[in-house]
């Protein structure tokens, strides 16, 4: 495998091209592939898991193309990148449709309370979220994560979710959104960084932090 490679995990679940025609434009001549081979993300040098659907869906693919344990095996040792559902199979288990997930990240996937579904003048909020909202960055070491380079705080990224993480380790956060409640939109742990939102469908800024993950060195 050519140096440098960054392998897109093809599980059958997600906008799987658009991620990686976002990689090409900003990865420099590095060269991209979408993959379903085991052996192909363990040869590559990053690692990026999209997703989008239900997570019983995407965990039911991931396991029955054998490409669960590859996940794990990437996540443990090579600049790893998830985005929407990509992020939540990192936590241990998901209220959407009761099922565990990689447990890779301790906390749980939890879905919008409806109860909470509101602004403060009381207009009601729709689920799922979809649409542009702000990114604050946030770090427990007083800095924010080498992924927001070059990305101005409380800049807009696009989502499409139910469901977001709830992390049980305050310091793996590393960006917050507003929709009703302040739910984790960002975290990070040693070689991981996830995102709910899609940087592959959001202009600058998306574009901006799937650069910074190529030239990323954790």
């Amino acid at each position: 495998m050519i140096a440098g490679t960054i392998a897109v995990v093809d599980y059958g679940m997600g906008n799987l091209r658009s991620v990686a025609k976002a990689l090409e434009h900003v990865a420099g001549g590095k060269p991209v592939v979408v993959t379903a081979d085991p052996a192909v993300l363990a040869a590559a040098e990053r690692v990026v898991v999209p997703g989008q659907g239900a997570m019983p869906d995407c965990m039911r693919e991931l396991a029955e193309r054998g490409l669960k344990q590859a996940v794990i095996d990437a996540a443990a040792n090579k600049p790893f990148l998830g985005i929407c559902i990509g992020q939540q199979m990192l936590f241990e288990h998901s209220e959407e449709g009761d099922v565990p997930g990689l447990g890779i990240l301790r906390g749980q996937v939890r879905r919008f309370p409806a109860a909470k579904m509101h602004l403060p003048d009381g207009q009601k909020l729709k689920v799922p979220h979809m649409g542009w909202n702000e990114v604050r960055q946030q770090s427990a070491q007083g800095r924010p994560h080498p992924l927001w380079n070059g990305i101005a705080d409380g800049s807009r990224f696009y989502f499409v979710h139910s469901y977001f993480v709830a992390p049980d380790d305050a310091d793996c956060v590393a960006g917050t959104t507003d929709y009703g409640i302040p739910f984790t939109s960002a975290c990070a742990r040693d070689n991981i960084f996830a995102v709910q939102c899609h940087p592959e469908k959001s202009a600058q800024a998306g574009l901006a932090l799937l650069a910074n993950f190529i030239n990323w060195k954790p």
